[in-house]
């Protein structure tokens, strides 16, 4: 009786270990994901720029000032709730330009939701 109770010990003790394993890798995976506006690796610097620049929640006439502080063109949007401009970017490391068509997509409240980027040809009005 007392090896049979030893046993189930045990057992309880391994599915313990493996709840709390299992808990551990889906944390692991989860926090390796990649939360970026683009699966474009061109595109990667713009995107680093906008969410330090532009975070979510950021209020639309901040996000349009800093557009046009910037120097980024706007575009005509289909939708009240979107701002669409070319970005274009730099990228110090290798020296190499990237142009994003950016769509920014706004709530109800005129907080930024969220962004989404996709190449654009360059403009010659750009630097």
């Amino acid at each position: 009786m007392k090896r049979l109770q030893n046993a189930a010990e045990r057992l309880s003790s391994l599915r313990s270990c493996l709840c709390l394993l299992s808990i551990f890798v889906a944390l692991a995976f989860a926090g390796c994901q990649h939360h970026g506006h683009t699966s474009d690796p061109n595109l990667r610097r713009i995107d680093e720029m906008l969410d330090s620049q532009l975070p979510t929640g950021t209020p639309k006439s901040r996000v349009t000032f800093y557009l046009s502080s910037q120097g980024f063109p706007l575009q005509n949007a289909t939708d009240a709730h979107d701002v669409v401009a070319i970005v274009h970017h730099v990228d110090t490391d290798t020296l190499q330009p990237a142009t994003a068509r950016v769509t920014f997509h706004f709530d109800a409240g005129n907080k930024l939701k969220s962004y989404e980027l996709v190449p654009a040809p360059a403009t010659s009005s750009q630097p």
